[in-house]
Protein backbone atom coordinates (compact mmCIF):
# COMPACT_ATOMS: atom_id res chain seq x y z
CA UNK A 1 0.00 0.00 0.00
CA UNK A 2 2.41 2.50 1.14
CA UNK A 3 4.36 1.35 -2.31
CA UNK A 4 1.28 2.24 -4.65
CA UNK A 5 1.25 5.88 -2.93
CA UNK A 6 4.63 6.81 -3.63
CA UNK A 7 4.35 5.55 -6.95
CA UNK A 8 1.00 7.89 -7.31
CA UNK A 9 3.03 10.77 -5.83
CA UNK A 10 5.74 10.29 -7.89
CA UNK A 11 3.51 10.22 -11.12
CA UNK A 12 1.37 13.04 -10.04
CA UNK A 13 4.43 14.96 -9.39
CA UNK A 14 6.11 14.47 -12.78
CA UNK A 15 2.69 15.62 -14.54
CA UNK A 16 2.29 18.92 -12.43
CA UNK A 17 5.79 19.49 -13.62
CA UNK A 18 4.84 18.69 -16.99
CA UNK A 19 2.34 21.05 -16.76
CA UNK A 20 3.76 23.93 -15.42
CA UNK A 21 6.86 23.52 -17.92
CA UNK A 22 4.52 23.57 -20.62
CA UNK A 23 2.72 26.53 -18.84
CA UNK A 24 5.55 28.64 -18.55
CA UNK A 25 7.23 27.81 -22.03
CA UNK A 26 4.15 28.23 -24.28
CA UNK A 27 2.20 30.55 -22.53
CA UNK A 28 4.33 32.57 -19.74
CA UNK A 29 7.85 33.24 -21.76
CA UNK A 30 8.03 31.53 -24.93
CA UNK A 31 10.68 32.05 -27.06
CA UNK A 32 10.80 34.48 -29.70
CA UNK A 33 13.28 34.42 -32.43
CA UNK A 34 13.73 38.25 -34.00
CA UNK A 35 15.79 39.01 -36.99
CA UNK A 36 17.02 35.32 -37.18
CA UNK A 37 19.00 34.99 -40.07
CA UNK A 38 18.76 32.07 -42.79
CA UNK A 39 22.36 31.25 -42.20
CA UNK A 40 20.90 29.59 -38.83
CA UNK A 41 18.26 27.44 -40.78
CA UNK A 42 18.75 23.55 -41.30
CA UNK A 43 19.92 22.06 -44.27
CA UNK A 44 16.71 21.06 -45.87
CA UNK A 45 15.32 24.50 -44.96
CA UNK A 46 18.34 26.39 -46.59
CA UNK A 47 17.17 23.99 -50.12
CA UNK A 48 13.77 25.56 -49.92
CA UNK A 49 14.95 28.75 -49.29
CA UNK A 50 17.57 28.83 -52.22
CA UNK A 51 14.58 27.25 -54.25
CA UNK A 52 12.09 29.73 -53.83
CA UNK A 53 15.06 32.18 -55.08
CA UNK A 54 15.67 29.94 -57.75
CA UNK A 55 11.84 30.63 -58.35
CA UNK A 56 11.98 34.25 -58.21
CA UNK A 57 14.98 34.05 -60.58
CA UNK A 58 13.24 32.38 -62.85
CA UNK A 59 10.49 35.25 -63.03
CA UNK A 60 12.54 38.19 -62.43
CA UNK A 61 16.13 37.48 -64.37
CA UNK A 62 17.64 39.71 -61.63
CA UNK A 63 20.47 37.65 -60.95
CA UNK A 64 22.02 40.49 -58.64
CA UNK A 65 19.21 40.45 -55.92
CA UNK A 66 19.21 36.51 -56.52
CA UNK A 67 22.97 36.66 -55.38
CA UNK A 68 22.28 38.98 -52.76
CA UNK A 69 19.62 36.59 -51.07
CA UNK A 70 21.92 33.63 -51.52
CA UNK A 71 24.90 35.03 -49.52
CA UNK A 72 22.38 35.08 -46.49
CA UNK A 73 22.55 31.86 -46.03
CA UNK A 74 26.28 32.01 -45.13
CA UNK A 75 27.90 29.71 -47.85
CA UNK A 76 31.45 30.51 -48.89
CA UNK A 77 29.30 31.68 -52.58
CA UNK A 78 26.16 31.82 -53.66
CA UNK A 79 26.92 29.38 -55.95
CA UNK A 80 27.99 27.01 -52.95
CA UNK A 81 24.81 27.35 -51.70
CA UNK A 82 22.50 26.49 -54.72
CA UNK A 83 25.09 23.44 -55.83
CA UNK A 84 24.23 22.17 -52.27
CA UNK A 85 20.49 23.18 -52.35
CA UNK A 86 20.92 21.16 -55.80
CA UNK A 87 21.94 17.67 -53.61
CA UNK A 88 20.00 18.18 -50.78
CA UNK A 89 17.35 18.72 -53.18
CA UNK A 90 17.82 15.41 -54.96
CA UNK A 91 18.41 13.71 -51.52
CA UNK A 92 14.63 15.03 -50.27
CA UNK A 93 12.57 13.97 -53.68
CA UNK A 94 12.52 17.29 -55.20
CA UNK A 95 10.64 17.43 -58.62
CA UNK A 96 12.75 17.27 -61.86
CA UNK A 97 11.45 20.78 -62.24
CA UNK A 98 12.43 22.36 -59.37
CA UNK A 99 16.27 20.23 -59.46
CA UNK A 100 15.93 22.45 -63.18
CA UNK A 101 15.37 25.62 -61.72
CA UNK A 102 18.48 25.30 -59.30
CA UNK A 103 20.40 24.09 -61.99
CA UNK A 104 19.29 27.07 -64.42
CA UNK A 105 20.66 29.46 -61.35
CA UNK A 106 23.72 27.76 -60.82
CA UNK A 107 24.22 27.81 -64.54
CA UNK A 108 23.70 31.48 -64.44
CA UNK A 109 25.98 32.16 -61.32
CA UNK A 110 28.80 30.13 -62.79
CA UNK A 111 28.63 31.99 -65.76
CA UNK A 112 29.14 35.30 -63.45
CA UNK A 113 31.87 33.96 -61.21
CA UNK A 114 35.44 34.62 -62.34
CA UNK A 115 37.46 31.27 -62.45
CA UNK A 116 40.64 30.60 -61.06
CA UNK A 117 43.65 31.72 -63.06
CA UNK A 118 41.70 33.57 -65.53
CA UNK A 119 41.38 36.98 -66.30
CA UNK A 120 41.13 39.57 -63.43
Amino acid sequence: MARSKRYLWFMVSILVGLAFGVIYGWVINPVQYVDTPPSNLRADYKADYALMVAEIYAADGDLTLASYRLTRLGDETPLRSVQQAIITGQQLGYSEYDIGLLGKLAEALQALTPTPGGTP
